[in-house]
C-alpha cells in the first residue's frame, strides 16, 4: 500500500512511524503548505515526494491512500477531494467540526466504495477492547450507570511544552483558529471511549462548557482564548442507563488519563488508559458482596493503523469508521447546543 501523508505537524510523525513499521506499506509522499516544515518532515522519515498542495499531489496520483493529519477545519474539504480522486482515507479525529459535514464525508466515502476510517487513538488500548468484550458478553449484567473522564493538564504543567508561547497549543484555545476546545479535541475521545466501552449509544445530553481566564483580555497575540477548557455532560443511553462524561485540560497531576467505569446489575468494570499504560479491573460474582476489585489480564490488540491497512487490503472498512465518527460528532454538537439552551438535547 502506497500512502500519502497530508499535513506534517506533530501528529504526522506518529502516522509516518506507525505506517512505515507495517510490512508492505510505503509512505511515498508528504503534503504541507509550509515548505520548511514539509522538507524537515520528509527528510526525517525518508519520504521522496514533497507537495505544497493536495491538488499537486492528486495530479501526481501515485498513491493508494491518504492519512489526513491536517487541522480539524481542513479535514472536510481535503477528505472530499481525496475521495473524489478515488483514494482510501485514514483521517485524524474529529472527522469534521460539525455533524453535518461529518455525515457528508461519511456518505461520500460509502458511495465511493473506498475505505474510510478515523484515528480514535484510544481504541488502541487493550484494556478498552477487553473490557468492552466483557460488557457485551453480559459479565456485569445489564448496564445501569457509566462514569467517564478524560483528564489532561497541559494548561497548568509544561510537560508537553509552554502553551502560552507555542502555536501548536494556542490554536487549540481559539475558535477562529478552528478549535472547538476541550469538547472538540478530547471530548470526542472520551465520548467514544465511554460509548464503545459500555456498548451503548447516547440518547440525550445535558452539558456545561467552561472557558477560564488565562491571559489579559483573553488573548495572546493573534489567538483569542475563547474555546472551552473543561466540560461536563449528564447523559442518558439508549438502553435506559445514565452516566456522566467529563474532560478538562486543567487536571494537575494527570498527563493524559481516560477512565471509564461501567456499572451493571451484577458487577462492574473499570478501564483506564493513562499516558500509554492500560489497566483493567473488575468487581464480579461473589466479589460484589465484599466490594473487591481484581485486575483482569488482557492481550495486545492491533492498532488503528494496522486495521486501516488490513481494511484497504480487504476492500472493507473496519471500525472506527467515518459513520461512527459522525455519530459521535452528533453528541458533541448536542452538547454545544445544550450549553447554550440550558436544556436537555435529544439525539435523533
Amino acid at each position: 500500500m502506497r500512502l500519502l501523508i497530508l499535513g506534517t505537524g506533530g501528529m504526522a510523525n506518529q502516522h509516518a512511524s506507525r505506517f512505515k513499521a507495517i510490512e508492505g506499506v510505503s509512505v511515498v509522499g508528504g503534503v504541507d503548505v509550509v515548505p520548511e516544515r514539509l522538507a524537515a518532515f520528509c527528510n526525517e522519515h525518508g519520504i521522496a515526494n514533497h507537495f505544497t498542495s493536495l491538488e499537486e499531489a492528486l495530479a501526481w496520483g501515485e498513491f493508494d491512500a491518504v492519512a489526513n493529519v491536517t487541522p480539524d477545519s481542513i479535514h472536510h474539504p481535503t477528505t472530499l477531494q481525496a475521495i473524489a480522486a478515488g483514494k482510501h482515507v485514514f483521517c485524524e479525529k474529529p472527522l469534521a467540526t460539525d455533524a453535518v459535514k461529518a455525515m457528508e464525508m461519511t456518505e461520500a466515502i460509502e458511495r465511493s466504495g473506498k475505505v474510510g476510517m478515523v484515528n480514535f487513538t484510544y481504541r488502541n488500548s487493550p484494556a478498552l477492547q477487553k473490557g468492552r468484550q466483557m460488557v457485551l458478553a453480559g459479565e456485569i449484567g445489564a448496564v445501569r450507570h457509566v462514569e467517564a473522564s478524560h483528564l489532561q493538564s497541559w494548561l497548568v504543567g509544561r510537560h508537553w511544552g509552554d502553551w502560552k508561547s507555542e502555536s501548536k497549543w494556542l490554536w487549540r484555545l481559539s475558535k477562529k483558529h478552528g478549535s472547538n476546545g476541550a469538547l472538540g479535541d478530547i471530548g470526542i475521545h472520551i465520548v467514544d471511549f465511554a460509548s464503545y466501552g459500555s456498548g451503548l449509544d447516547v440518547a440525550h445530553v445535558f452539558a456545561r462548557l467552561k472557558t477560564f481566564d488565562k491571559a489579559p483580555g483573553h488573548k495572546i497575540g493573534e489567538y483569542d482564548l475563547d474555546a472551552n477548557d473543561s466540560f461536563t455532560m449528564n447523559v442518558d443511553f439508549t438502553n435506559g442507563a445514565i452516566g456522566t462524561i467529563q474532560a478538562t485540560r486543567t487536571a494537575a497531576g494527570q498527563m493524559d488519563q481516560l477512565r471509564l467505569r461501567v456499572y451493571g446489575e451484577t458487577g462492574s468494570i473499570e478501564m483506564i488508559y493513562d499516558t500509554g499504560q492500560s489497566t483493567l479491573r473488575a468487581c464480579l460474582g461473589e466479589d460484589v458482596h465484599t466490594a473487591t476489585w481484581r485486575d483482569v489480564p488482557f492481550d495486545p490488540v492491533e492498532t488503528n493503523y494496522q486495521r486501516f491497512v488490513q481494511a484497504v487490503r480487504a476492500g472493507k472498512t473496519q471500525e472506527p469508521s467515518f459513520r461512527r465518527a459522525a455519530n459521535i460528532q452528533k453528541v458533541l454538537d448536542k452538547a454545544l447546543a445544550s450549553d447554550l439552551s440550558h436544556a436537555d438535547e435529544a439525539l435523533s
